[in-house]
C-alpha cells in the first residue's frame, strides 16, 4: 500500500511538472514562430494542456479541489489576457491576484473549521481527529494548541503573500512584450519555465516549515507522535 501511494505521488508530481510547466514552455518557445504554430495558436496549444490537466485533476480526485478550480481558472486569465491583446502589465497582475486571495481566505478562516490546515492535514480523512482532540484535552493543552494551529495558518498565509510578489516581480521582469507576438510567447514561456525555482521553491519551504512547526507543537501537546493519530 505504501508503494502504491509513493507510486501515485511521484506520478502526479511529474504529471504536474510536464503538463503545466515543461510542455508548455516547448511550445511556447520552440513552437511559436510563423513557420510553426503561430503567436495565436501558440498560446492556445500550451496553454490546453494545464487547462486538460487540471479538469483531469478535477475529475480523478471525485470532489470539488479549490486548488484545480483555481488553477483552471488561471489558464483562462492568462489565456483572455493572450488572446485579447492587453498589456503584459495585466498578466502580472493576474500572477499576483490569485495566491494574494489564497493568503487573504487562510486569514480570514483562521479560526473556523475550514482553516487550511484543519482542511488539508487535520481533518477525518488523513487523523484521527477524535482521537487527537481527546488527547489534547487530557493534557490540557487546547488554548495552547489552538494558538500554535493559528500560528502555522499564518506562515502558511506568509507563503502565499511570498507568492504573489515573487510573480508579480517575475512576470513584469520576464515578459514586456505586447501579446500577440513571437517575443510575448517566448518570454511567457521562459516566465514559466522559471516560476517553479523562483516562486514555487521558497513558497514550498515555507510552507514544509509551517507544517514541521504543527507537528512538533502536536507532539508537545499530546506526548505523542503525529503517526499515533494517523488514519491506517
Amino acid at each position: 500500500m505504501a508503494t502504491t501511494t509513493s507510486n501515485k505521488k511521484n506520478h502526479n508530481f511529474f504529471s504536474n511538472l510536464l503538463f503545466n510547466i515543461v510542455i508548455p514552455t516547448l511550445i511556447l518557445t520552440k513552437a511559436s514562430g510563423d513557420d510553426m504554430l503561430g503567436p495565436t495558436l501558440g498560446v492556445v496549444v500550451a496553454l490546453a494542456f494545464p487547462l486538460a490537466f487540471g479538469l483531469w485533476d478535477l475529475k480523478t480526485a471525485g470532489k470539488v479541489n479549490a486548488f484545480s478550480i483555481l488553477g483552471i481558472v488561471s489558464v483562462l486569465l492568462t489565456g483572455g489576457i493572450s488572446l485579447l491583446h492587453l498589456p503584459p502589465e495585466y498578466l502580472a497582475i493576474k500572477e499576483a491576484l490569485i495566491p494574494g486571495l489564497i493568503g487573504i481566505a487562510v486569514l480570514l478562516t483562521l479560526n473556523t473549521r475550514y482553516s487550511l490546515l484543519r482542511m488539508i492535514i487535520l481533518n477525518d480523512e488523513v487523523i484521527d481527529t477524535e482521537k487527537l482532540q481527546q488527547a489534547i484535552a487530557e493534557h490540557g493543552e487546547e488554548e495552547n494548541f489552538q494558538r500554535h494551529l493559528t500560528m502555522a495558518n499564518k506562515i502558511i498565509a506568509t507563503s502565499f503573500f511570498l507568492s504573489s510578489a515573487l510573480n508579480y516581480g517575475l512576470a513584469r521582469y520576464m515578459v514586456t512584450a505586447m501579446p500577440g507576438t513571437e517575443e510575448y510567447n517566448e518570454q511567457l514561456g521562459a516566465m514559466t519555465a522559471m516560476s517553479y525555482p523562483v516562486i514555487v521553491l521558497p513558497s514550498m519551504i515555507i510552507l514544509a516549515l509551517a507544517i514541521w512547526y504543527l507537528f512538533r507543537n502536536i507532539h508537545k501537546a499530546t506526548g505523542r507522535g503525529l503517526e499515533d493519530f494517523m488514519r491506517q
